[in-house]
């Protein structure tokens, strides 16, 4: 594919290197390399994530045909991608909700743990993770309902804790995340292949690890709900508290049989765009791929950078595009009674916070969505800022503050048609960012 000119058409150059990041981290283009040997015995497919529909899919077209293959993964609801023809479904696929558990999720747990009865050393179980596992494979721990890890998993959402705090507590209110799921599966070996949606690649953070070692504690795990103040029953607290709910740790037996791959991880994507971007005669900087914060605030950063470009020549010279990734975070504020709660995700409420602080900078547009294809929960995958941003909003009636007070993303790009749509991509290597200064 050629890639349009930036100066000319920078909306569809960004679209084009957004194109380019999530194609690198498509399953498909990334699972053959990693797949072991058939065993001895039968090989046992498990997953979770909204790319464990195209993982398995990738495993069914790589593993030989003549080979026993059977297993179960859960995805997010409309995660599956279209069968090719030909290709034979060998792993049954079945969705569930996200970000928040249903009792969908909680029954394709229940069927994931009773498949792992009976392995034994001559049989190897493929655990295909992704981002959005941690929702997906919700099995409450002892005193909780799943109305309670529902409740909870909503007021982590809104905290502004970061990804490894969310997962910390997951980790500790499950029967099958931090470790548990690889408990589970022994003495059978274990290969697990993921695709890394976590600053820094942390296996263990990855849809809260279900299959790796935790270091964390169940001490940890109650400080966290205490700093945001997120209530759980006072009993569970106390199992918490004593270690009852403890995860595996690092040297426990279960994961002596164990191995991990990252097939797929945010930096790969951001290299991949940066390649892309110089072949097209623009400099390309990679800023971070595990940034963090809150989105409105990273959003005001990376406007500073650009305006420093975009008027003063540095710290790099034009044009160029200004990369990065990671997870950030948005605090939902609370709003008025009778009032509505504000639409949107972390790349929305990203370029909120860049349009904001940019005001109007001429030759400077950006791009922010999740790799996914999804927003938070809305059907946008995220939204796009150019220097007219502002004066088009502006001459519709609408101030920017305003949306941000209520986190209203998504209803302020999609007044002014700059919403990015692409529909689910099939995979997940987390927030992708793209400014273009020219």
């Amino acid at each position: 594919m050629i890639a349009p000119h930036p100066a000319s058409q920078p909306r569809q150059f960004l679209e084009y290197l957004y194109g380019v990041a999530v194609m690198r981290a498509l399953p498909l283009h990334n699972t053959a390399a990693y797949l072991p040997p058939p065993p001895r015995g039968r090989t046992l497919v498990l997953g979770a994530g909204k790319a464990a529909g195209a993982m398995a899919q990738a495993v069914e077209a790589f593993w030989p045909q003549d080979a026993p293959l059977t297993g179960l993964v859960v995805t997010r609801y409309h995660h599956i991608p279209a069968r090719p023809p030909g290709l034979k479904q060998r792993i049954e696929v079945v969705e569930a909700a996200h970000p928040v558990p249903d009792a969908a999720g909680l029954a394709a747990a229940q069927r994931i743990v009773a498949l792992t009865q009976g392995l034994g050393e001559d049989d190897l179980v493929l655990c295909l993770i992704s981002g959005g596992g941690s929702a997906l494979l919700t099995l409450p721990a002892e005193g909780l309902a799943l109305a309670d890890k529902q409740r909870i998993n909503q007021a982590l959402l809104n905290s502004g804790a970061n990804i490894a705090e969310m997962n910390c507590v997951r980790k500790h209110l499950s029967r099958i995340k931090g470790g548990r799921l690889a408990q589970a599966c022994f003495p059978a070996r274990v290969v697990t292949l993921a695709i890394s949606d976590v600053p820094g690649d942390d296996p263990s953070v990855i849809a809260s690890g279900p299959t790796v070692p935790d270091a964390t504690s169940g001490a940890d795990a109650l400080s966290i709900l205490k700093r945001y103040r997120i209530e759980i029953p006072g009993p569970v607290a106390d199992l918490l508290l004593s270690g009852a709910l403890e995860t595996p740790k690092p040297g426990d037996p279960a994961f002596a049989r164990t191995q991990v791959h990252l097939i797929a991880t945010p930096q790969q994507s951001l290299d991949a765009a940066a390649d892309a971007a110089r072949a097209a005669g623009v400099a390309a900087y990679i800023l971070s791929d595990e940034m963090e914060g809150e989105s409105r605030e990273v959003g005001r950063v990376h406007a500073a950078l650009a305006r420093a470009v975009a008027v003063k020549g540095q710290p790099f010279q034009r044009p160029c595009v200004i990369l990065s990734g990671g997870e950030t975070t948005v605090t939902v504020r609370p709003v008025a009674p009778g009032e509505p709660r504000g639409r949107g995700g972390r790349a929305g409420e990203f370029c909120l916070g860049l349009a904001q602080a940019l005001q109007g900078q001429a030759k400077v547009y950006a791009l922010a969505a999740d790799t996914d294809g999804i927003d938070g929960v809305e059907d946008n995958a995220g939204a796009w800022v150019e220097p007219t941003t502002l004066s088009r909003a502006r001459a519709a009636g609408m101030k920017i503050d305003d949306y941000l007070e209520r986190n209203d993303a998504y209803a302020y790009f999609a007044a002014l048609g700059d919403l990015v749509t692409t529909g689910p991509t099939f995979t997940n290597v987390n927030d992708f960012r793209a400014v273009l200064v020219l």
